[in-house]
């Protein structure tokens, strides 16, 4: 099962604040709780309980970036992530839900 959510970073995100003047980044934990969400979504579930198997940040996100988040996997199974802005990565990982 193949997931896909289009996200746009607002300028005014407040994430921005303070990292870093001059040359604002998006922090990966916004990316990773982009990912997190997106499963919830698939899974029927808003802010679903999951483990962050792994996680790797490719590329920095500014503001104003229009990005693709895929998700790929079987409920009951790890997902893999894949953050994109336009063809380039910028975030992978899995992810999995935890039981409760």
């Amino acid at each position: 099962m193949i997931h896909e959510r289009e996200v746009s970073v607002a300028a005014d995100h407040p994430a921005f604040a303070g990292h870093f003047p001059g040359r604002p980044i998006l922090p990966g934990v916004v990316l990773l709780g982009w990912a997190v969400q997106t499963l919830g979504e698939v899974l029927g579930d808003p802010l679903p309980a999951c483990e962050i198997a792994s996680a790797k940040f490719l590329r920095p996100v500014g503001p104003g970036t229009k990005l693709s988040i895929r998700l790929a996997g079987q409920p009951g199974g790890p997902w893999r992530f894949d953050i994109l802005d336009g063809d380039w990565p910028v975030a992978t990982g899995s992810l999995r839900a935890s039981q409760a």
